[in-house]
């Protein structure tokens, strides 16, 4: 992918200015079921129905997803969907006990991974501006990089699969090692944390643990 220069860069411009303007007046806010549904009302999921999830709705999740904002558009994120018997087996030589039956019975297991080695793919992603020598022979400052906004395409991630009517259950509780050895190994990826998604069964759930009031944990400056 080339940058684009002159007239064709000055339609480009006006036409996204005119699709946010266009955006903004047929919906300036969310709903509040919207919002529920999103976050507020939200729920971590860690039973699941026996209902798969559609090569279709994974790739319009990764599409919504991938819409989101990362530094420099430098979008580092890899996903990984686990589905397979013989996938789930490997991963669960990753997990703690106690997460073992919640991978195992959910439709899917996102690996939430990022690379990197991001910055070789900005040519394509950033083509007005070269800003490999940002990162290349800096692996420290790379890994921050990737780490923070693959992160953020994970959060992301499961805000667009909420929106698409699934439900998610991320974990932590596993070993970062012998995920980024068994799917890896010999790469420049590395797993951040993981995700089971689909359609949850609402009876595993119990009350919602509390929040932090506004005042406690923010400031003005």
């Amino acid at each position: 992918m080339t940058a684009l220069t002159g007239e064709v860069l000055e339609k480009a411009r006006a036409e996204a200015q005119e699709a946010v303007r266009a955006l903004r007046e047929r919906r300036t806010v969310l709903d509040d079921d919207s919002i529920d549904v999103i976050l507020t009302d939200a729920r971590s999921h860690y039973a699941w129905q026996d209902r798969p999830v559609s090569d279709e709705t994974l790739h319009r999740l990764y599409d919504i997803t991938a819409a989101g904002p990362t530094s420099m558009n430098t979008c580092p994120a890899r996903f990984i969907f686990v589905t397979s018997q013989e996938g789930k087996k490997r991963l669960a030589k990753s997990l703690k006990d106690k997460n073992i039956d919640k991978m195992m019975e959910a439709p899917v297991t996102a690996i939430i991974a990022h690379d990197l080695e991001f910055w070789t793919e900005l040519p394509f992603l950033f083509p007005h501006e070269d800003r490999r020598p940002h990162f290349q022979g800096k692996p420290e400052h790379s890994e921050v990089t990737a780490f923070r906004n693959g992160t953020l395409q994970g959060a992301y991630f499961m805000i667009a699969a909420r929106a698409l009517g699934l439900d998610v259950g991320a974990m932590s509780g596993f070993s970062n090692a012998v995920v980024d050895e068994e799917f890896f190994a010999g790469t420049t990826l590395k797993s951040n944390f993981l995700c089971n998604f689909g359609y949850a069964d609402e009876g595993a759930l119990f009350q919602k643990l509390p929040r932090f009031p506004f005042d406690k944990v923010c400031s003005f400056a």
